[in-house]
């Protein structure tokens, strides 16, 4: 039994060491985490009342969408996320779709 116990640890650890650099890898902003943070800040910010002023009418959301459109994903990201964060939302994960 412990012929097999030490060498099956050794294996588990090297395993280990292998993956663990790959799920701390970081994902580099994109278009598609811009669009899908602001899409996921209009469909559920907004207030159903008349005269609002959140949502897709937001002067923060949309400062985000025009770093987005310009191509600074990463600062467009870090707004939303802030302005989700601020608003007490949270943070959808990558494989969130309305």
């Amino acid at each position: 039994m412990h012929s097999l116990l030490v060498p099956s640890i050794f294996l588990l650890l090297i395993a280990a060491a292998i993956a663990a650099p790959a799920a701390f890898a970081q994902v580099p902003p994109s278009e598609a985490r811009c669009d899908q943070l602001i899409e996921y800040f209009d469909y559920y910010g907004q207030s159903r009342g008349e005269g609002v002023t959140d949502g897709a009418r937001n002067m923060t959301r949309i400062g985000a969408q025009s770093d987005c459109d310009d191509g600074d994903y990463g600062e467009g990201i870090a707004i939303m996320e802030k302005l989700l964060r601020d608003k007490r939302m949270g943070i959808p994960g990558t494989d969130w779709t309305r």
